[in-house]
């Protein structure tokens, strides 16, 4: 089964839900602002997606700008931050058992259906 996560306030997190709708594939939601991941949970999605902590950074957002921008993080220390912060993380992401994708562009998403 398909897991999006997903932030109603986001247009292109609006899009990727549609771009599920729209398809013959279940899938469930995480509202993600709502329900935070664990840093388990996030270390997990983050080895799906093949990609390195800070490429999931929402680096345009205030709290990153203000508080983290200049600081030497490791990717642990990514990781406590975003789970801490979830609005720093990209959406959406959509997850199957074995592979992930970050929606952005939300063809990405098709792709991966």
């Amino acid at each position: 089964m398909l897991k999006i996560y997903h932030n109603a306030r986001c247009r292109k997190s609006r899009e990727g839900l549609e771009i599920l709708k729209n398809s013959d594939k279940e899938f469930e939601i995480k509202e993600y602002l709502k329900e935070p991941l664990s840093e388990e949970e996030l270390e997990a999605l983050i080895n799906k997606l093949d990609i390195a902590p800070i490429q999931l950074v929402r680096k345009n957002e205030k709290i990153w700008k203000e508080d983290y921008k200049d600081k030497d993080l490791s990717d642990r220390e990514l990781i406590t931050v975003m789970v801490k912060n979830p609005k720093l993380i990209e959406r959406p992401i959509v997850e199957d058992d074995k592979k992930a994708v970050v929606g952005r562009p939300p063809s990405e998403i098709e792709k991966m259906l």
